[in-house]
C-alpha cells in the first residue's frame, strides 16, 4: 500500500526527535532529568511550559525554552527524515507533515514549509506575551546564551518591537488564551488544500503519544476519510500488530522501523 499509495502523509509526535538525540520528556522523571534545576525549583513541564511562567520567573521560562531553542537549531535530523521525504518525492501528490514538534526539523530536512503543519506552533517564531497584536516574528536574531546548570537565561530576553514589552515564543503551551494562532491557522489550510487534491495517501505515524492525543487523533481522522492504510510507528505501543481499526502498529523507533521499511518499498 505504501508502494501504490499517491501521497504520504507524516503525522509525528516527540518520538520522531529521539533518534535525533532529541528529548521527549516523558513523565516528570523524564523532565528532571533533561531539567534537574527545574526540578529543584519544583517545576514540571505543565508548570514551566505556560504562559504564567514568564510572568512569575521569566528567567526560568526563557531559560528552559531558549535551551531548547540551541539544542533544536543544532540538532542534525536522523536519516529516516530522509527516508520518508524520498518516498513522497516520487508520489503523484509528494508528502506532507502534520506535527506537534515544535522544533522545526522537518524543515531542517527539507521538507516542503508549504506542507508542513505545526500544530502546536513553532519555537523559531516569536509573539508578544501579551499579546499586543496578531505579530509573529522570527526568532533568527535571537542569540541566547543560557546557564544550563541552573535552567538561566544569561542574556537579555527578547522584546516585541511593537509596545517593547516580553516577547515568548509562538508555541502553544499549557493553559494558554494567549497563543497567537495565525500561523498555524493558514499552514491548517494549506494543508487541507492538499488533502482535496490526494486520493491514496498512506499515513506514517510516528512518535505520538496518548496523553495529548492531537497527532492521533488527526491521524485516525484522516484514515476514516480517506479508508486508507495508518502505519503508527511507536516504542510505547505494546506489540507490532493490526489493529481493529485497520491501523497497523510497529514497536519500533523511528529510525528502526522507517529503515526496515525503506528495505521492502518499492517507490
Amino acid at each position: 500500500m505504501i508502494s501504490k499509495a499517491d501521497s504520504i502523509l507524516v503525522t509525528a509526535g516527540a518520538g520522531m526527535g529521539a533518534d535525533s538525540g532529541l528529548p521527549t520528556f516523558r513523565g516528570n522523571d523524564g523532565f528532571w532529568k533533561a531539567y534537574p534545576a527545574l526540578g529543584e525549583e519544583n517545576f514540571n513541564f505543565q508548570s514551566i511550559a505556560c504562559p504564567e511562567a514568564f510572568y512569575s520567573h521569566p528567567e526560568l521560562a526563557w531559560g528552559f525554552y531558549a535551551h531548547r531553542l540551541n539544542l533544536y537549531r543544532q540538532t542534525k535530523p536522523h536519516p529516516g527524515f530522509s527516508i520518508l521525504k524520498k518516498w513522497g518525492h516520487k508520489k503523484q501528490h509528494g508528502v506532507a507533515v502534520f506535527t506537534s514538534n515544535v522544533d522545526g526539523q522537518f524543515q531542517k530536512a527539507d521538507f516542503s514549509p508549504e506542507l508542513i503543519q505545526e500544530h502546536h506552533g513553532s519555537i523559531h517564531y516569536l509573539q508578544c506575551l501579551k499579546p499586543c497584536g496578531s505579530a509573529i516574528w522570527s526568532a533568527d536574531e535571537f542569540r541566547p546564551v543560557v546557564d544550563e546548570n541552573q535552567c538561566r537565561l544569561l542574556t537579555e530576553p527578547p522584546r516585541c518591537p511593537y509596545c517593547g514589552g516580553l516577547a515568548r515564543p509562538n508555541i502553544m503551551m499549557f493553559g494558554d488564551g494567549s497563543w497567537v494562532e495565525a500561523r498555524e491557522a493558514s499552514q491548517s489550510a494549506k494543508l487541507q488544500a492538499w488533502l482535496t487534491t490526494v486520493i491514496k495517501p498512506v499515513i506514517i505515524e510516528i512518535g505520538a503519544g496518548v496523553d495529548l492525543p492531537s497527532v492521533r487523533c488527526f491521524s485516525h481522522r484522516i484514515y476514516q476519510q480517506f479508508n486508507s492504510l495508518l502505519v503508527r510507528i511507536n516504542l510505547d505501543d505494546q506489540a507490532s500488530t493490526p489493529h481493529h481499526d485497520g491501523s497497523i502498529t510497529l514497536h519500533a523507533s523511528a529510525l528502526d522501523a522507517l529503515g526496515d521499511l525503506d528495505k521492502l518499498v518499492t517507490t
